[in-house]
């Protein structure tokens, strides 16, 4: 409560003293001053019963938690594979080995490709560019065809051969050589530019290929596309001398102590000591039967 100012209660007691209720005033003073006091007091007194009514509710127990649920017990293959052994490191390691031992099986037992060398090799390689006209296995197109004993009955001779293809059509038009194969052919000889150009393969015509190279792009067009054997009598000597990988021929070619267009007589020696010579390939001229060259 408010305590009421000095100056009010001064009032009320000249009030009452003027209308015949007054009294002592210091005794008046006293109980005034007493009843005025009290209720603050009091009410100063009674401002912790309020505190203590108004503060936090009493803490109550709090609810025990729902006892968890037993869990699901395994499936019987989840258990019979918990159940089973494991697999040792070791062998785990030997496991993860096993695809490169199987390579490596593979690899030993299987027959590795055969390399082939030499004039055949070099010929095999060289051939593409000639496949375009005389097709890829050699039955030919724009060209002739070397397949099936064709470019052997048109060459027997293996150097009027190396001579057309070092030399192309268009120099033995300029020539005059109208015959570049066999002038016996069954059918007929094949004459020059009847079927076509020829490009020019040798360096001094102007073609692309090394004189070696030439050697092997023959050899690849009789032995492997035109069906001559290496062991046949009819063409064993000619492929030791020029197509195989001891050829002297060859070497004599890639050393560059011989060249196709030479007009010297070679010689050469073979792997058993022993001199031969060869047709002079040179400069364009007729083509001539079997045996004659």
């Amino acid at each position: 409560m408010t305590e009421i100012p000095e100056h009010l209660l001064k009032r009320s007691r000249e009030r009452r003293s003027a209308i015949g209720q007054g009294g002592d005033a210091g005794a008046s003073d006293a109980p005034a001053a007493d009843s005025a006091s009290t209720p603050a007091t009091t009410a100063k007194a009674a401002a912790p019963a309020t505190t203590a009514a108004s503060g936090p509710p009493a803490r109550t127990a709090a609810t025990p938690a729902e006892a968890p649920k037993p869990p699901k017990p395994d499936p019987a293959y989840v258990t019979a594979a918990k159940q089973r052994r494991k697999v040792p490191w070791w062998a785990m390691a030997t496991l993860g080995l096993m695809p490169v031992w199987g390579f490596m099986y593979v690899r030993s037992v299987t027959e590795p490709p055969v390399v082939v060398e030499g004039p055949l090799g070099i010929g095999a390689e060289e051939y593409g560019a000639c496949a375009s006209c005389h097709g890829a296995n050699g039955g030919g197109g724009v060209g002739r065809a070397f397949s099936g004993g064709e470019v052997l009955a048109t060459f027997p001779n293996i150097e009027d051969q190396l001579r057309f293809v070092y030399w192309g059509s268009g120099e033995y038009n300029l020539a005059a050589v109208d015959n570049y194969g066999n002038p016996d052919r069954e059918g007929g000889p094949h004459l020059t530019g009847s079927f076509g150009v020829m490009p020019q393969q040798g360096a001094s015509a102007g073609g692309g290929l090394t004189d070696y190279e030439i050697l092997g792009v023959v050899c690849h067009e009789r032995y492997a596309l035109g069906g001559a054997a290496p062991d046949d009598e009819l063409w064993a000597e000619e492929f030791e001398k020029f197509c195989s990988e001891e050829s002297p021929v060859f070497a004599a070619l890639e050393s560059g102590e011989y060249t196709l267009d030479s007009e010297e007589q070679p010689e050469f020696t073979d792997a058993e000591g022993e001199t031969f010579t060869i047709d002079i390939v040179g400069a364009p001229k007729p083509g001539t039967p079997p045996g004659e060259g």
